[in-house]
């Protein structure tokens, strides 16, 4: 006679348990358990696709087309192309702001670096204005 009530005693307890732990997991996978800090290398968004769409990194100082960059973060907005139609640089030297259009040729750029400012916009090669103060 004693086992059944051991067995029922037993169930009540394991799903008492059970009860407890489904509802700590709902509670820890809410948004609510927030990090305080991220902190990564880089960071990067994906489509659907797994193609990346936005990130985050730091770039080590470099020399592009015989110009010498110096350590910068950059932030790209990048099309389902891949290509990064909006930049924005920040480094030691000053920060600037890219948008691209649908060519590489079409864009605008705002920069203040090296004790310069400036806003450049281009159509095509042949076709660029700059604003200086």
């Amino acid at each position: 006679m004693n086992s059944p009530r051991l067995l029922a005693a037993l169930t009540v307890v394991n799903l008492l348990l059970l009860a407890f732990l489904l509802l700590s997991q709902i509670r820890s996978a809410q948004a609510d358990n927030v990090a305080p800090v991220l902190r990564a290398r880089a960071l990067q968004i994906v489509d659907d696709r797994g193609r990346v769409r936005a990130g985050i990194s730091v770039q080590p100082a470099s020399v592009f087309k015989g110009k010498p960059y110096a350590e910068n973060v950059i932030l790209r907005l990048i099309d389902q192309h891949g290509r990064p139609e909006v930049k924005i640089i920040a480094s030691t030297d000053g920060g600037a702001v890219s948008l691209v259009g649908r060519t590489d040729e079409v864009q605008a750029l705002l920069a203040a670096n090296k004790g310069q400012s400036g806003v450049e916009l281009q159509t095509r090669p042949d076709n660029r204005r700059v604003i200086a103060p």
